[in-house]
């Protein structure tokens, strides 16, 4: 008999750190090595241009990977976006809020590693809109694609000829994947 054991948020949160990604997806603690050099410059990219146009804007406020958010309870799920994007008015309703974000970003990043199987990137896809996102990207630097979902049936794929927009989750800010993939 298997008997596995059911970790929460808060226990998460209390885990030494080893150096190695977590993650909580409904109760069951899942590791990851930490990113390699082309996603980890993929995701600096997607992330320091999005920061960029929502601080000169004001829109809200742009998280680094390994930012946890609370996307289910009983049992937890903490996920940890390559990038997200929370507006203004949730950041301000959460100012007092120190340990995991208790909400989906509006916008969630992932980038896809050469480890990641295209399962684990859609259920996270699946969570994150499930929890409430707006807006999920999934950025595939092998095969130099980007997938745009808003929702379960829009979904739409961009080439590294298109220009990704932050639509009306991010107002005005645009990212040419021919300069994210460079």
């Amino acid at each position: 008999m298997t008997t596995t054991t059911t970790i929460t948020a808060e226990q998460l949160s209390r885990m030494p750190d080893n150096a190695t990604r977590r993650e909580l997806v409904r109760g069951e603690l899942r590791e990851m090595a930490p990113a390699g050099n082309v996603h980890g410059r993929v995701a600096m990219k997607a992330g320091w241009r999005l920061a960029q146009h929502v601080e000169s804007h004001n829109l809200g406020v742009v998280y680094a990977a390994e930012t946890g958010f609370i996307l289910a309870r009983n049992p937890d799920t903490v996920r940890a976006p390559d990038v997200a994007f929370v507006r203004q008015e949730v950041v301000d309703a959460m100012s007092g809020v120190v340990g995991y974000l208790p909400c989906a970003p509006d916008l969630a990043i992932e980038v896809i590693s050469p480890g990641d199987s295209y399962t684990e990137v859609n259920e996270k896809v699946m969570e994150w809109l499930g929890a409430g996102s707006r807006m999920v990207v999934t950025v595939d630097p092998r095969r130099r694609i980007v997938t745009v979902y808003r929702s379960r049936h829009d979904i739409e794929i961009l080439t590294e000829e298109d220009t990704l927009s932050g639509g009306d989750v991010v107002e005005g800010w645009e990212l040419p994947l021919s300069e994210l993939f460079a």
